[in-house]
């Protein structure tokens, strides 16, 4: 048995995270933290995950869950593991980070986007960016694992295959993604509030979302050069999913064989990508999933691909990816633990 602590773990991904640990044949849940909560029931919290309520929540102290656990799953703000995570740390147990901290890896681009110091960046050429369909070999080995973040889970597995493989121009990326509200977290903000978002849609971020460089940096890689993207989030009125389209520009010569060809050479043997073809996806398909389910349209008259991906936010977009990272790296069977199928299908 693997044991495991969460800290932070009646945020929405960190609870998420609690109910898949918990119910994975190979995980004993050994501590789970949460500063506003401490001393209370799980259960007092979320009611509904009555099955591990009687868990009791303890103060977040990375250090003291290092001594206890084999890995430990960050779900923090950004700004915050940086400061708890350390060489010691990790002599001690494999450290996953739901947060944005070690997602990139140059301290100055994390810097400007995040407008926050980065005090353990030389722990950046350590960590290992877990996403697991691109980055598997390295992920078996890492003690510390950056968690991807949700907008840039959907985002690249959907242009990676058409980046890596050379079927598009890559100076014309442009992705519109949409998220249900859990994407912003459980704190009160008045942008959350229902009357907020009930019956509305709308852009934000526009330009400068903290998700942009972690999409860059991963598509530059399967580039072989930088590369910049045009990424547009939106806020949609659903509890979780996100629908991600993507534009290119074709090379001359592409088609829908090459297409085709290319996200079958990439993922044919994934077991959580589902890949549609134009049979489109829709957030509904992956709900409470870790599957990332991916289609494409061929336009013959603008000569672009559109390809568009659907997660769900809080399982392959957050806690279920990092399940998915820790069966790689203890090597306990990837698919374990993780729904690949919707329960209901309405």
């Amino acid at each position: 048995m693997i044991t495991a602590g969460v800290i932070g773990a009646t945020g929405y991904a960190g609870s998420q995270l609690v109910a898949l640990l918990s119910a994975h044949p190979q995980v004993r849940l050994a501590y789970v933290a949460s500063h506003s909560y401490v001393g209370k029931r799980f259960g007092e919290v979320y009611p509904s995950l009555f099955p591990i309520g009687d868990l009791i929540l303890q103060e977040e102290d990375i250090e003291e869950a290092s001594h206890v656990c084999d890995v430990l799953f960050v779900a923090l703000p950004h700004g915050m593991a940086s400061h708890k995570i350390s060489e010691e740390i990790l002599s001690r147990c494999v450290v996953i980070d739901l947060g944005a901290d070690f997602r990139l890896s140059d301290r100055a681009v994390y810097e400007s986007w995040y407008q926050c110091d980065h005090p353990s960046s030389h722990l950046l050429t350590e960590s290992v960016y877990g996403l697991c369909e691109l980055h598997r070999r390295a992920i078996k080995g890492a003690r510390l694992i950056a968690n991807p973040g949700c907008y840039t889970t959907c985002s690249i597995l959907a242009l990676a295959p058409l980046v890596g493989t050379g079927l598009v121009d890559p100076t014309s990326l442009i992705i519109d993604s949409a998220s249900g509200t859990s994407g912003a977290g459980r704190s009160e903000k008045i942008g959350s509030l229902f009357c907020e978002v009930n019956e509305n849609y709308k852009a934000y971020g526009v330009t400068n979302h903290r998700h942009t460089p972690e999409i860059e940096q991963e598509l530059s890689l399967q580039n072989g050069a930088p590369l910049v993207v045009q990424f547009t989030p939106h806020l949609v009125p659903m509890n979780r999913g996100i629908l991600s389209t993507c534009y290119a520009n074709l090379k001359a010569g592409v088609g829908e064989d090459e297409v085709r060809a290319a996200y079958e050479e990439y993922y044919g043997d994934e077991p959580f990508i589902r890949l549609m073809g134009s049979d489109l996806p829709e957030t509904r398909f992956v709900r409470a999933t870790n599957v990332c389910a991916i289609g494409w349209k061929v336009d013959e008259r603008t000569k672009r691909v559109v390809a568009i991906s659907a997660i769900d936010n809080l399982v392959k977009g957050a806690a279920g990816q990092a399940v998915q990272n820790m069966n790689i790296r203890f090597a306990l069977g990837e698919t374990t633990g993780l729904a690949t199928s919707v329960a209901s299908p309405l």
